[in-house]
């Protein structure tokens, strides 16, 4: 592992290189299950993602990917520089907030919300186009895994699930010789879809990032050739996510209208090898979970065992194929048996600060009421920052439209009220945290409720969340139809 203080010189080396100037911050962003490590460097005009990486090969083929998934329209984020040993690369900085982060918003309001179904509609729609365009486009002798997603890559998955979670568990009773055998047979049915389109392999809610209301794309540096149902199984059947079976039915629905449009030969043989596929994928992740969480010792990921587990037990029916794999599925079964020994944890919200930030009117509904009790909070008036409203071509708009967020955000003084506004709340969200409190509210006004207040708010709710992921914010403008995202 490189010496930490090393990398930082070398990303701020490259990012001089590119920007003419060094960065004024960098900061090291969570760490995901690979071995890469990301810094995001700012500069007071810049804002660039920073990779490191010490398999070279992986990041060429990232590089490569993104140029020609972007000639081809797949949303992905542009590389800007690349080190000359090709450790380290700038890439586009696509903000803090992925689908992911959504829906986790999302279902600690108690629900899967139906909003949330358009941008999946969109991610299955962008992810034929990745599919079938794809494998016109790329040249897979570039990518990182050349060798298709075939036979021996599924059994591979297979025996990752076998190695790192069902052997971690003795009271998974089996033979393993005919576990073994099932397990080849069972790679060879799934094996029988044809695998010659460009498949993600990762494709999941936490690499899509919301940017400007559009999903961009990360972490598909592992493409290479593939069937086509493993990636919409990734994304509908991700267990933290929760997707409602009667939306996955909807988005599975809008796949196969999608691919009926573009390919109907392929949808009768996709019908029946889907169920497969969800097996085989949730297998696969209970393998990581397994060996990030029961080995390493990582407590996100075993966090999500119990999401794995309920999904696998309820998706088992649905694979309804006459293959002699009795002993494979008999394991299947018997993982309803780890569910008391691994329990879904409780929402932080009934046990951590919830910080409701909200915009209103001054002239119409006033200050927000406090439902909770405890009199209200913070309380601040934007009536004193430049009015986009006052110009005709702003009229019509709301702060969250981007030619009214690029004039505000464009102005040092609310910049400054912004900077100021997020010193005070983190003195009060640290005291209030530490000292047990459940609720925080936060309120802009300005006259219309409509430009600076919803522009001050949104800017508000995304700084709080980057800064204290482990916390609830949500954001409600009073004057406005949409609410929080």
């Amino acid at each position: 592992m490189i010496e930490l203080q090393t990398l930082k010189k070398r990303l701020e080396a490259l990012f001089r290189e590119h920007v003419g100037s060094p960065p004024v911050e960098i900061h090291p962003l969570p760490e995901s299950g690979s071995g890469r490590l990301y810094y995001r460097l700012l500069s007071k005009k810049t804002s660039l993602i920073g990779v490191w990486n010490e398999q070279t090969d992986e990041n060429m083929a990232f590089v490569y990917l993104s140029e020609m998934l972007t000639k081809i329209g797949f949303p992905v984020p542009k590389v800007f520089a690349f080190s000359a040993d090709r450790q380290y690369y700038l890439q586009e900085d696509l903000g803090t907030t992925s689908l992911f982060t959504l829906v986790q918003q999302s279902l600690t309001q108690g629900e899967f919300h139906p909003s949330l179904l358009d941008f999946y509609r969109d991610a299955v729609k962008d992810l034929i186009h990745f599919q079938l365009e794809g494998s016109k486009t790329i040249d897979f002798s570039k990518t990182y895994s050349a060798a298709a997603f075939d036979q021996k890559a599924i059994l591979a998955d297979l025996q990752y699930f076998y190695y790192y979670f069902v052997k971690l568990h003795p009271q998974l009773h089996y033979n393993e010789f005919r576990l073994l055998c099932d397990m080849e047979a069972f790679a060879a049915f799934l094996a029988s879809e044809p695998a010659n389109f460009l498949m993600y392999r990762d494709f999941q809610s936490r690499n899509i990032m919301i940017h400007e209301g559009k999903n961009y794309y990360i972490d598909f540096q592992g493409a290479r050739p593939g069937p086509l149902a493993y990636d919409l199984v990734s994304l509908l059947f991700q267990a933290k996510a929760q997707i409602p079976a009667t939306f996955r039915k909807i988005l599975i629905q809008h796949y196969l209208n999608n691919l009926k449009i573009h390919e109907p030969g392929l949808v009768d043989s996709f019908e029946q090898h889907f169920p497969g596929f969800v097996l085989l994928r949730l297998g696969q992740v209970l393998g990581a979970y397994g060996f990030r969480g029961l080995i390493q010792k990582k407590s996100h990921f075993l966090e999500s065992i119990p999401f794995a587990l309920n999904s696998l037990s309820d998706q088992l029916n649905n694979f309804t194929t006459e293959l002699k794999i009795d002993e494979l599925k008999s394991v299947w079964s018997q993982l309803a048996l780890l569910k008391d020994q691994y329990q879904i944890a409780q929402k932080q919200a009934f046990s951590s600060l919830n910080i409701e930030v909200n915009s209103f009117s001054y002239k119409k509904g006033g200050i927000p009421h406090d439902t909770s009790g405890n009199g209200g909070g913070f309380v601040f008036d934007c009536r004193f920052l430049p009015n986009p409203g006052r110009e005709a071509r702003y009229k019509m708009l709301t702060g969250r439209d981007d030619a009214v967020k690029t004039f505000l955000a464009s102005k040092n003084e609310v910049q400054e009220f912004l900077n100021q506004t997020v010193q005070m709340l983190s003195e009060a969200i640290e005291n209030y945290h530490a000292r047990g409190f459940s609720k925080l509210m936060v309120s802009f006004g300005c006259t219309g409720g409509q430009h600076r207040s919803v522009f001050c708010a949104e800017e508000i709710t995304v700084r709080l969340r980057t800064k204290y992921p482990e916390l609830i914010v949500s954001c409600k403008h009073h004057e406005q139809a949409f609410e929080d995202e």
